[in-house]
């Protein structure tokens, strides 16, 4: 069995994950909590790590039982078929989301395009590519997740 990538309406991630776990389809919608501020209060809320993606898991035959579920747009597609994502991926996300720890991340001066391995951390030994150079924190790409991380240093 495979990890696919749904896109999904704009704010139906956990709808749309609460209606695949009731059709009996494994799926997982990482979600953060934030804090966000109203005028009058403030108010934790859980938001999606990912706009508009869930992940399910399932196998290839089986791709088109998740259009069951109201609220999903399509499969996210890389060079003409659908996206799969590794276990190992999906691991990585689940345990960095569990961690509450702050890690310090030694970092010596790169330069925009400049190919990294981190070092300590949640992504320990994850290869990245520098994006932005500030006064106070580094922007990088993770190679094999995608995603982008914005690290603070003094």
């Amino acid at each position: 069995m495979n990890w696919y990538v749904v896109y999904t309406k704009p704010k139906w991630e956990k709808k749309v994950s609460d209606k695949l776990n009731q059709l009996g389809i494994e799926c997982y919608c990482p979600l953060v909590t934030r804090i966000r501020q109203w005028s009058d209060r403030k108010k934790k809320v859980e938001m999606p790590l990912f706009n508009s993606y869930v992940f399910v898991r399932l196998q290839d035959s089986d791709r088109n039982q998740i259009f069951q579920a109201s609220g999903i747009v399509r499969y996210l597609f890389w060079l003409g078929k659908p996206a799969i994502v590794r276990d190992d991926e999906i691991e990585i996300i689940k345990k960095s989301l569990a961690s509450d720890s702050v890690y310090d991340v030694l970092i010596s001066p790169h330069q925009k395009g400049d190919r990294i391995k981190l070092d300590s951390g949640v992504f320990n030994n994850q290869n990245a590519i520098v994006q932005e150079v500030s006064k106070t924190y580094y922007i990088v790409v993770l190679e094999s997740l995608g995603c982008v991380l914005k690290i603070k240093y003094k």
